[in-house]
């Protein structure tokens, strides 16, 4: 089985509040918030899914920097019976979502407001089964790259949280951070890029939600690539030990 990556020293680079909020986002923050936010456990612990939704869910999906919700509010309506973290760190971005699970009456969405690493390193192994990394800051500077959620530093992590078979999304209007991450994923042993034609990366999923940033970035130019890793199978001791990681408990 595959060992935890030991949580080490955080540093977080990047705002953390935009505009003044409304009264009313600011009262949902308030008032909603603490109901749907993910609470890490002591020191060293592992989450507790079976106690993260009322009722159990087939399936756990990850968002990671879920900028205004857009994306993982629409696939949580789509997909009631999935459960859903989305971890963001800019507030403004937590109180639209927080907004669209009240809208939207989501009782399959949890938020956790912190830095992402800090989360998926309490996450147990092979608990997730989609995770999305969408439009995330390219860093484009040279001495910025390893700030980049992308690289060696993350991707044991994500390995260890991913089921078997997970598709791990990663989309991107930046040229440059769709190099990068075909240089550290392609070839991987734990990943697999599922790309089978140009047209698998230049086309978005049949189930992709369109949001404002990626409209944004088409209307100045800048067509985004849509890039899709499947985790690769554990060795067959690592998937007997994980027949009792509690796969419907979410």
């Amino acid at each position: 089985m595959t060992a935890a990556p030991a949580p080490g020293r955080i540093d977080w680079h990047g705002r953390r509040r935009g505009r003044r909020l409304t009264t009313r986002r600011q009262d949902l923050l308030t008032g909603l918030l603490p109901r749907l936010r993910v609470a890490l456990p002591p020191s060293g612990g592992q989450l507790e899914l079976a106690h993260l939704f009322p009722q159990p869910r087939s399936g756990l999906w990850l968002e990671v920097g879920f900028g205004s919700g857009e994306h993982l509010a629409e696939q949580a309506r789509r997909h009631p019976e999935i459960g859903f973290i989305g971890c963001e760190v800019f507030v403004n971005g937590v109180a639209a979502l927080v907004r669209e699970v009240e809208r939207l009456e989501l009782a399959n969405v949890r938020i956790f407001d912190d830095d992402a690493r800090l989360l998926l390193t309490a996450l147990p192994e092979a608990s997730i089964d989609r995770a999305f990394l969408l439009f995330p800051d390219p860093w484009p500077k040279t001495r910025h790259a390893k700030r980049r959620f992308i690289g060696p530093a993350n991707l044991p992590t994500m390995a260890h949280i991913l089921a078997d078979g997970a598709h791990f999304r990663v989309a991107t209007d930046d040229a440059g951070y769709v190099r990068w991450t075909l240089q550290h994923l392609v070839g991987h042993p734990d990943f697999r890029w599922t790309a089978a034609t140009p047209q698998d990366w230049r086309n978005p999923p049949e189930d992709w939600v369109e949001t404002r940033y990626q409209q944004k970035a088409v209307a100045a130019g800048r067509p985004p690539v849509f890039l899709c890793f499947q985790r690769q199978p554990r060795l067959a001791k690592s998937r007997k030990s994980l027949r009792f990681a509690g796969r419907d408990l979410y």
